[in-house]
């Protein structure tokens, strides 16, 4: 590894933080290898994930971030943690699995919505109320704004206790025109410091290095075990499974047990 390299991103250079982005983001030769030479510099930053349906003016709001969930983001985020960022903005593009993600990613979770969203707010799904740490009604200022954000504060109150005891606020911002965003960076420090000072930050933060490795594995498992003769084995099958004289069950239990090598 390219220690000059190296030093530039820990000391925050643009270019080289840029430059490690990309090679991460592209999973390109050495990324590995670079990602394993920041870990030790990496932990000290505050991640904040931004969820919510698409429309809610997630990207307004936050003026700009690192957008999208994709599989790398972990990774990117752990670049710029170790260029010495103190907060790190994670937006997703949507709602869906990467809303479970991005809580599993995220220190602190904050779900956007906007009036419009009053019929659904009743009919919220549980995993969008489970897993924010603030809620953002963007877009106050268009009727009904009022209506949704007691609906989710009234949600809220029939909620049980966290398992850290962190009260769940819903916010009202404009971010158009840069209101209410104060009171929601103050939110978040808020939350930053109930985490700190609970100790539940370092649950958090084991909770998600669990994750991690488990995908990790995962994902090298994957890769070394979908070699060309399986693949192949795969291809030569899937007729046959396809009109149902076999079934796909039957199929990955024979490979996984190597009858099928």
């Amino acid at each position: 590894m390219d220690k000059d390299f190296l030093d530039k991103i820990i000391s925050s250079d643009k270019r080289a933080v840029a430059k490690a982005l990309t090679k991460v983001e592209n999973e390109e030769n050495g990324s590995e290898s670079l990602l394993k030479e920041l870990y030790k510099y990496t932990g000290k930053a505050h991640r904040i994930g931004i969820t919510g349906p698409p429309g809610a003016g997630k990207s307004t709001l936050t003026r700009g971030s690192l957008g999208g969930l994709c599989k790398s983001v972990v990774e990117a985020c752990d670049v710029l943690d170790a260029s010495g960022k103190d907060f790190i903005i994670i937006e997703t593009v949507g709602v869906g699995q990467s809303e479970l993600d991005i809580a599993q990613t995220a220190d602190t979770t904050i779900v956007v919505l906007v009036p419009e969203s009053g019929d659904s707010v009743q009919a919220m799904k549980a995993g969008l109320m489970e897993i924010a740490d603030i809620f953002v009604l963007n877009k106050s200022d268009r009727e009904g704004a009022d209506g949704v954000a007691a609906t989710l504060r009234n949600i809220i109150h029939l909620k049980p206790p966290s398992r850290y005891n962190w009260i769940i606020n819903v916010l009202k911002t404009t971010g158009s025109q840069n209101k209410g965003t104060e009171e929601l960076l103050n939110e978040i420090i808020k939350h930053k410091d109930h985490l700190d000072e609970t100790g539940f930050i370092k649950i958090k933060r084991k909770e998600q290095l669990t994750k991690k490795i488990l995908d990790l594995v995962n994902n090298k498992l994957e890769v070394k075990f979908w070699n060309d003769k399986r693949r192949k084995e795969l291809s030569e099958e899937i007729e046959s499974i396809s009109e149902r004289k076999t079934d796909p069950y039957t199929f990955a239990e024979n490979i996984i047990s190597n009858q099928i090598v």
